[in-house]
């Protein structure tokens, strides 16, 4: 019988701390779910560890490899070869409580249906720290740009979408010498088809490493600009408030200034906050450039 939920995760050079996702599966107290695994082109022995999980066959796994293309580009492989009703992205240096199967599944078949996106839950530091705001108790549903821009929601939090829709939105691009198009492209695009459910319970252990894109997200801006430019057109498009909007437009400037696209204002699908957001792009895009500082997340 096929499971509920599929837990993907995609991997590169992660063999190191796979485990503790590996781990955290096998105590989960419902079996309703299997692993599917992308592995991006890893060159240490993630492989041969993961062959040697499948033979314990202590959770249903299935691997895949392929040449490397960046997170968004393994994200795309999940999304192309899940078939369950449900599916949860965790990444490989996270892993989930032992009942967070159970609370996913349990609570989808008790509020879920095709009238929402999936549900939203909480991530969480090793020590069990809430990252960022707990959720509105007065929300059962909401979008997860209205969470984020009227509700004022702050830090990651965990999606669990319907496949149907992760499968119905476009796929992530890939530009030639890019490995990054922020996740949220799909997200917000999911956001204009219906409302995520609300879940105010923790749902997966987060560890930002050194080598994890949490933070090096400068770094991101300056080796992806063509992502991060199609990426804020989109953004810029659905932005739940005008200072988002504008925020957007700032980000949306910097990146095309990094790539000598002098023609952004006639590309932009919002001309005026663009022109407006010009100046302070510029000025974004040459602290971008020259500062020393790999990250604007705060960690505690």
């Amino acid at each position: 019988m096929k499971p509920t939920l599929t837990v993907f995760t995609p991997t590169f050079n992660r063999a190191y701390t796979l485990h503790k996702c590996y781990e955290s599966l096998t105590r989960q107290t419902s079996n309703d779910f299997e692993w599917l695994i992308i592995d991006d082109g890893s060159t240490d022995n993630t492989k041969e560890i993961v062959d040697g999980w499948i033979a314990e066959n202590k959770v249903k796994i299935r691997y895949y490899y392929q040449e490397n293309q960046g997170m968004h580009g393994a994200h795309n492989t999940a999304y192309e070869k899940i078939d369950t009703e449900l599916n949860v992205c965790i990444d490989s240096d996270d892993y989930v409580p032992d009942d967070a199967v159970e609370k996913i599944v349990s609570f989808w078949k008790a509020f879920g249906s095709n009238r929402y996106a999936g549900l939203v839950g909480l991530d969480a530091t090793p020590d069990g720290k809430i990252i960022g705001t707990r959720l509105p108790n007065h929300l059962s549903a909401s979008t997860l740009s209205d969470l984020h821009g009227k509700h004022k929601v702050k830090g990651d939090k965990k999606l669990v979408y319907r496949t149907e829709l992760t499968k119905k939105v476009p796929p992530y691009p890939l530009f030639h010498g890019e490995k990054y198009c922020p996740l949220s492209y799909k997200y917000i695009l999911i956001d204009q088809e219906c409302r995520l459910l609300l879940m105010n319970e923790v749902l997966c252990h987060v560890e930002y490493l050194a080598d994890g894109s949490s933070l090096n997200i400068i770094k991101q801006y300056r080796k992806n600009p063509k992502g991060f430019s199609f990426f804020r057109k989109t953004a810029m498009r659905y932005a739940p408030t005008y200072k988002d909007r504008l925020r957007e437009s700032i980000h949306y400037v910097s990146s095309n200034m990094m790539i000598n696209n002098y023609k952004f204002i006639f590309e932009s699908p919002r001309k005026w906050t663009t022109l407006l957001a010009t100046p302070i792009g510029i000025a974004l895009y040459f602290y971008i450039k020259n500062t020393d500082k790999s990250t604007v997340l705060k960690i505690d």
